[in-house]
């Protein structure tokens, strides 16, 4: 059986620079879909952005809290429901289509008491939703293990490197990425460590080694083809 994967990033159009580098990391590497953040500071530039790149999927990154923490309290189910129709419809007037998948802000979505209401919310667009086992979510690629502590060699280029040959089982598998440029605009603690992996997912030595390893590099986009052919 085949082995595909999808590298997506997370933030687009948080900021100008985050969106900026996700698209590099399109064109002259290996990320093939996207999540837009419809609350960010840059979303109409991650439009356009995206018009120019239509190889590029794009999903929706559902968020409530942002990088400045604010308030908003998810075991309100209706308010959660409320504001996950006003971003589908936010992104579906900017967008002008449905997301091709669903994932979100600091993996709101995947809290135990919201989990299966998002797979039933989702259902009726026909898109995967992170981490419901439609596609192997593996989500290593990241500078920050533990909170606010930096350790760039998880988002080298040696070990995406051993992710690859370890990491991508038969069926479709999603590499999820936070690639971008710091901006004064941009507030996080995830800083530097963006502009680390925009590094990693541009060299050559990782589309070699994806095509090394025979696996196929593909977009959520392609999800449903895929799955339609078995």
């Amino acid at each position: 059986m085949t082995r595909h994967l999808i590298v997506n990033a997370d933030d687009f159009g948080q900021t100008s620079g985050i969106s900026r580098g996700i698209v590099e990391c399109h064109q002259n590497g290996v990320v093939t879909s996207t999540s837009l953040m419809v609350t960010g500071r840059a979303v109409d530039e991650a439009v356009r952005l995206s018009q120019a790149n239509p190889r590029l999927a794009v999903g929706l990154h559902f968020d409530v809290w942002g990088e400045d923490e604010r308030e908003f309290d998810t075991h309100d189910i209706s308010a959660t429901h409320d504001e996950f129709q006003r971003q589908l419809e936010a992104f579906e007037k900017a967008m002008r289509r449905l997301p091709t998948h669903l994932d979100s802000h600091r993996h709101a979505h995947r809290e135990e008491h919201l989990f299966d209401h998002f797979q039933k919310w989702c259902e009726p667009l026909g898109i995967p939703v992170r981490g419901d086992g439609k596609v192997n979510f593996v989500g290593g690629f990241y500078g920050q293990w533990e909170w606010g502590v930096t350790e760039l060699k998880y988002v080298s280029v040696d070990f995406l490197r051993q992710m690859l040959k370890a990491e991508v089982p038969a069926g479709i598998t999603e590499f999820s990425c936070h690639p971008g440029y710091i901006t004064l605009d941009y507030r996080g603690i995830y800083a530097h460590e963006r502009e680390a992996e925009i590094a990693t997912l541009v060299h050559p030595a990782i589309r070699r080694t994806i095509e090394e390893l025979e696996i196929r590099l593909v977009s959520y986009a392609d999800y449903a083809r895929i799955v339609s052919a078995g």
